[in-house]
């Protein structure tokens, strides 16, 4: 098992109607998951914390710089493959509300925004909607969550 991380970079939108929060997402470009809508992340390198991987790994794919100080934890969990043990995960998600630049398209993801209560679970892995709207909210996710292969949640 390996550890990777993930970071949901969150906005408020000031409109005439009021407030209104957006998450951003990227379409998955290559790997594990292609096709898939996450946020920016991977693999934590070898002599690596999480924090600076979560920072690497967003100015890679998002081509914007978060302070690690701006990472706000918000979950840790374990990700068994019951069918391919090598693609078993420990992932460590945060948000970041601020950060430096224009999140742009890379080689490994296409970014979009999307309004927080309109998050398109349909389009993600099967396990965010049982635990992206709590963390979005303040608690803390701890959990394990295997997969199989092909993408389908097993618990």
């Amino acid at each position: 098992m390996y550890d990777v991380c993930v970071v949901y970079l969150v906005r408020t939108i000031y409109t005439a109607d009021g407030t209104r929060g957006e998450i951003l997402l990227g379409e998955k470009l290559t790997g594990i998951g292609i096709g898939k809508l996450v946020g920016a992340g991977g693999k934590v390198e070898p002599g690596e914390d999480v924090l600076a991987a979560a920072v690497r790994e967003v100015a890679e794919e998002l081509g914007v710089t978060v302070d690690p100080a701006d990472l706000e934890p918000i979950s840790v969990i374990t990700y068994p493959f019951v069918d391919r043990a090598e693609w078993s995960q420990r992932s460590h998600g945060f948000i970041a509300r601020r950060w430096v630049g224009e999140p742009s398209a890379s080689n490994e993801l296409a970014p979009q925004w999307f309004d927080v209560t309109a998050i398109p679970f349909d389009r993600m892995w099967a396990d965010a909607r049982t635990w992206l709207p709590s963390a979005l909210e303040g608690e803390f996710v701890e959990r394990t969550i295997a997969f199989r292969a092909d993408g389908t949640m097993v618990t």
